[in-house]
Formats: structure tokens, sequence, C-alpha cells
């Protein structure tokens, strides 16, 4: 099988290059420049002659404006890396008879309710970050192409900046914390995505009518008030530097920040269609985290 990777230097790109090596040869677009083989996914029309050029099996899009709120200050660039750009890779794709892996997220949803969201239920984003990222999706279903659209929460990681990260900085640089408790989503690793992508793609073979959508998330759920807890204390047990107490770690509503973009609520995902189609089962968030926490933690 050979894969042609573009976002391979972020959170999951980074995991994907490990995942997907046991697939085949991956060839890895440059999302950065400074590469023979680079893709400016501002300038969506270039992507097709990079694909051009590998002609590969299956195209796996980690690439993404991640940044919610700038996304609201630079919504033609957003709309350019998050929809135009799956929009090329999705018609390329089609055009080669190629794959495409292409991931999206829970902010296509209004965060309405307490019910965790299906794959068929009714979108309504409340950001430019969401918008975008559903107008990608829905490009790559209009394009025909054979496809998996991954969506996901809350991801996290050893490398790169991530809640998890920042919740370490302040628990050892200030005394109290106020964090968000009116938000409920499950914390995902990317090495979890990038496995639960790997295991899709080896049955592209046997069962190409696996195609679709599928929501990938840890199990469980919890707010990111009880996400920071558990990464302080889990810091803290590991003698970690903490300087917060743990009775210092105040629960708070999502106005005490405001933000330019607004967050869902609701973040919940229900991956019941996705492991009844792969026959597998996902792990509780906290097992994901603590992994991540302990990478992060090791001496360097």
């Amino acid at each position: 099988m050979k894969i042609l990777l573009f976002g391979g230097s972020g959170q999951v790109g980074w995991e994907l290059q490990r995942a997907l090596s046991l697939l085949g040869g991956v060839t890895v677009a440059r999302v950065d420049g400074g590469q023979t083989l680079a893709a400016d996914f501002s300038r969506p029309e270039t992507l097709a002659a990079v694909v051009a050029q590998v002609r590969p099996d299956v195209i796996v899009n980690a690439a993404a404006h991640t940044a919610v709120d700038r996304c609201e200050s630079e919504p033609e660039l957003a709309r350019a890396i998050n929809a135009s750009a799956p929009a090329v890779l999705a018609k390329a794709a089609k055009e080669a008879g190629a794959w495409l892996v292409h991931y999206s997220t829970d902010y296509v949803f209004d965060g309405s309710g307490h019910v965790p969201w299906r794959e068929g239920d009714a979108t309504g984003p409340l950001s430019v970050y969401g918008a975008t990222k559903l107008e990608g999706e829905q490009a790559i279903r209009a394009s025909g192409c054979r496809h998996f659209i991954v969506r996901t929460s809350w991801v996290h990681s050893a490398r790169g900046g991530n809640f998890a990260r920042t919740m370490l900085r302040l628990a050892a640089e200030r005394e109290a914390l106020a964090v968000i408790d009116d938000q409920f989503g499950a914390p995902t690793s990317a090495e979890l995505l990038a496995d639960a992508t790997a295991h899709m793609l080896r049955r592209i073979g046997q069962a190409p009518e696996l195609a679709g959508t599928y929501h990938v998330a840890a199990a469980g759920v919890c707010t990111w008030h009880e996400y920071a807890c558990y990464v302080i204390d889990f810091a803290r047990a590991r003698s970690h530097s903490v300087r917060v107490s743990p009775d210092a770690i105040a629960a708070v509503p999502t106005s005490h920040y405001p933000t330019p973009a607004r967050r869902p609520a609701n973040s919940r995902l229900d991956t019941s269609k996705w492991r009844a189609a792969f026959d597998l089962s996902l792990p509780d968030w906290q097992a994901g985290v603590a992994r991540t926490l302990t990478e992060m933690l090791e001496p360097q």
C-alpha cells in the first residue's frame, strides 16, 4: 500500500507516520515547506500536483487550521485549509482511484443537549472553524471518492501544544486555577486515532463498503475541569513541580472565559458505529491521558 500523508508534523500526523508504516510506504508531504515534496494548503489548487507526483493508493489528510479563535479573524485562510484543500484532495483521489482519509471534529455540531452525537445527526457549527470543517466533509462526500471521514474531539499527545501541556505549565506557575466545567467531551490521544486509522485501512481491500463517516474518540466523558484535575493529580503523584493545591482548582462556567469563537457545550461523540464496523473497543480517556503524561514527564 502506497500512502501519501499530509500534515505529518502535527499531533495526529506524527503518530500516523508510525502507525501507517506497518501498512506500506509512507510519503510525507510537509505543510510547512522546506521539503522536496511541499504542500501549501493556503493554495489548495497546488495539491493535485503533489498527488499526481506520488500516485498513492491512499491519501491521508491530517492537516487543518485548528486555531479555533484565529479562524474567526482568518475565515478565508480557514476555508482554504479546512474546506477547499480537502475538496481538491477528494477530486484528486477520485481521479486516481485512491482512498482518502480525512479528520474532522465535534465542532460540526451545535453542542446542544446531553446525548452523544451520532454520525447522521443534524449539524450546526457555531464557529468559522466548525463551519469550514463541515464544508470540507461535504466536499469529500460530493466528490464520490472512496473515503473515511473521522470525527474526533479534544486531541492530545506528548508533542505540540494542547490542554494537558498547558495545565502542567500553569499548575507549576500558579497557586490557583479556574477551569471550565460546563463543556463535556472525551480527551482522545493522537496515538489512538493513528492506530484506529491503520486498522481501518487494513480492511479496505476486503470490505470497501465500510467507507463513510465515523466518530472515533476515547470512551467515557469529562469536563475540562475534571480533565485538569486528573492531569495535575497525575503530575503531583509523580513528584512533578506543582504549586496549585487540589482545593485551589475552581470550576467555572464557559462565560468566565469569553473567546472569539463559541465552543460546543456537548462534545460527546457516539462511537458505536465505528466499534461495530471494525469489531474493536475504545479505551477510557484516562488511559490515553496517562500515557501522554508519562511521556511528557519523562526526564529529557
